[in-house]
């Protein structure tokens, strides 16, 4: 059976068995890191349609695999370390960053999220991951452990995010709408 009836009365399982209110801080934390990569799973979805996007396909794939593992880390009371997530996955993201901002026009202003539709959805992404940053942080700030980390990997995932919308937009010729 898909249902239990357990969270009819607004409370919710941890890894481990303890019970929390379902609007606790570390449910919205990790809640939002599965809305993070349900989006995540759409941008990938729009990124098949970009022919050299392949290599920008594995790095989210990569990224939606470190949410689980986040989503675990932050569901886990006391959990020192975030088992499936290092130093290598923050260094992906930091090549893909590299790699996506040589191939886009220096940026002169702020720009305003939008352009194709599948740049826009990844700017949508994009603010669920700061969101998700911030979240974690109150988390962390209320006592709660949580690994180092998962704010740097967070943090990385909205630059890179930021940057590829860029490329999208420069791949289908939509130029970055400039503010002001």
């Amino acid at each position: 059976m898909l249902y239990t009836r357990t969270g009819d009365r607004g409370m919710t399982s941890l890894v481990g068995g303890s019970r929390v209110a379902k609007n606790c801080v570390r449910v919205n934390a990790y809640g939002t890191v599965d809305e993070l990569s349900a989006h995540l799973g759409l941008v990938r979805a729009y990124l098949e349609t970009f022919e050299p996007a392949a290599e920008d396909l594995e790095v989210l794939a990569g990224a939606m695999r470190v949410m689980f593992s986040i989503g675990a880390h932050l569901a886990t009371a006391g959990a020192d370390d975030c088992k499936g997530v290092d130093a290598k996955d923050i260094e992906t993201l930091e090549r893909a960053i590299d790699r996506l901002d040589s191939l886009v026009e220096p940026q002169r202003s702020f720009i305003l999220p939008g352009g194709t539709v599948a740049a826009a959805q990844i700017h949508v992404a994009r603010t669920v991951c700061r969101r998700a940053e911030r979240e974690v942080l109150t988390l962390a700030c209320s006592g709660e452990q949580v690994a180092d980390v998962v704010t740097c990997y967070l943090n990385r995932l909205s630059d890179y995010l930021y940057v590829l919308a860029r490329r999208l937009n420069q791949l289908a010729g939509c130029p970055d709408i400039p503010w002001p």
